[in-house]
């Protein structure tokens, strides 16, 4: 299954480029499940980001390694792939694009999961598109 999200913000992509930090992703964490970071290495290849979710009567650790990165004179993205997900992941594949637009940026969230079977991707899908759309304020608010 396959979730793309954009937001348009006020800064330079560039600019945003450089506020793809930890200090972001920590506030890009939802309120559930809550997540505790573990690694942090940032969005160059051969980068590990590593979580613990914690959903209260148990606790699954999700680790993506970034696979791609690229900036030239238009755009930024990385891209990230679990490489240790949640039972109820499979395959996690999130490319992360800031994406010039004159003087401001898209941030476009592009995302490829798989549960392993049709119907449990269906089911997931409504939970994994608020947590992107639980993005979207925070994104216009650090890059205002």
């Amino acid at each position: 299954m396959k979730i793309n999200f954009s937001t348009k913000v006020s800064q330079d992509y560039l600019s945003v480029k450089n506020g793809f930090d930890q200090t972001l992703f920590t506030k890009l964490s939802p309120p559930f499940p809550p997540v505790k970071l573990q690694r942090f290495d940032g969005s160059e290849i051969g980068d590990m980001v590593s979580l613990e979710l914690n959903f209260f009567l148990f606790r699954q650790r999700w680790t993506s390694e970034i696979t791609d990165s690229h900036t030239d004179d238009s755009e930024y993205f990385f891209v990230d792939e679990g490489v240790e997900l949640p039972f109820f992941l499979k395959k996690w594949k999130h490319k992360h694009r800031i994406i010039k637009e004159g003087s401001h940026s898209i941030i476009r969230d592009e995302v490829e999961f798989d549960a392993g079977s049709g119907l449990l991707s269906l089911l997931l899908y409504p939970a994994l598109y608020l947590q992107f759309a639980y993005r979207k304020p925070i994104y216009k608010k650090v890059f205002a």
